[in-house]
């Protein structure tokens, strides 16, 4: 099946013939002699390009990010806090289609509360009012012919702006604890990923919510509770000693299942604008608000945990 598949895609005629021009392969007309007419090899390679490109990401990235995260102060982190906050509300505005001045808004609105909850403000409830009534504003004065679409608009402006520097901006009062917490939220993520990947690609057979994502499996759900649990006692052991051996068990299971919320949520988000990645600027992995998404949901979960350590 899956070679057919392959056939199908990266050649132009899926039947025996010797046409030219596939949809992503260009050059398959006959073959040199010696040579299988159409094999498996294109395919093949195509997928280990892309697993290779995220295994070179991951070597190269994550002991940088590591060193960046526990030995430099916290001024540092702010910095790359914003930075990445910064790409992936743009990516959620730009899968929508949001309109220039909001969009802009809605960025710099993003730092002020990454800047407002460095600084201490925790009045920050308010700002979310004041926010909203200014996209209003905003939307208000730049209607040209017709109100129509109002809310359509101004909405995904508002859900972009909880969704990642809001809520995101909970990892500052984390960080503040201790930077091991913000280690500990990120493998723990990742545990939860990667066992929910294998488990789904191997054993995994009954979907878990087909009409949202339709890779995902109710193994792979179950793969991402124990990968969660498992990092989560890993880190316990190495960074956070103090952390009690039943607290990192459930906190892990707690961050495992709601990872795979994020990642459910993230796939909803990009099947109602019709995009498959939120962008392509991490080779091998989308965007940056594609690698966020299980962190967005888990950041109030730690923060939560961390408010017993302070």
């Amino acid at each position: 099946m899956a070679g057919c598949l392959c056939r199908a895609l990266f050649y132009g005629n899926p039947l025996a013939g010797f046409y030219k021009g596939g949809v992503f392969l260009r050059n398959t007309g006959v073959p040199e002699k010696g040579k299988e007419i159409r094999g498996h090899n294109a395919c093949l390679t195509k997928v280990m390009t892309v697993k290779r490109k995220r295994e070179i990401v991951a070597i190269l990235v994550l002991p940088l990010l590591y060193l960046y995260i526990m030995k430099l102060p916290d001024v540092f982190f702010l910095g790359l806090l914003a930075f990445a906050v910064t790409m992936a509300q743009a990516e959620f505005y730009a899968m929508y289609g949001v309109q220039r001045g909001l969009r802009v808004f809605g960025l710099f609105s993003g730092l002020l509360v990454i800047f407002l909850f460095y600084i201490g403000f925790r009045d920050i409830y308010l700002f979310l009012i004041f926010f909203f009534i200014l996209v209003l504003l905003i939307k208000l004065f730049t209607i040209k012919d017709s109100p129509e679409g109002t809310l359509k608009d101004i909405s995904p402006v508002v859900v972009g702006f909880i969704y990642v520097p809001f809520i995101l901006s909970l990892l500052i009062p984390v960080r503040m604890v201790g930077p091991e917490w913000i280690i500990y939220t990120g493998a723990t993520v990742w545990g939860a990923d990667s066992f929910a990947y294998y488990f789904g690609k191997n054993l995994g057979k009954k979907k878990l919510f087909p009409a949202v994502s339709p890779k995902k499996t109710v193994v792979g759900a179950v793969g991402s509770l124990l990968g969660g649990l498992v990092a989560s006692v890993v880190v316990k052991m190495f960074l956070i000693p103090h952390m009690t051996l039943i607290s990192a068990i459930l906190s892990g299971i707690i961050i495992g299942s709601i990872s795979i919320t994020g990642d459910l949520s993230e796939s909803m988000f990009k099947r109602d604008s019709g995009v498959k990645d939120s962008s392509v600027l991490i080779p091998g992995h989308g965007g940056i608000l594609d690698k966020l998404d299980g962190i967005i949901f888990a950041t109030p979960v730690v923060y939560i945990i961390t408010r017993f350590y302070t």
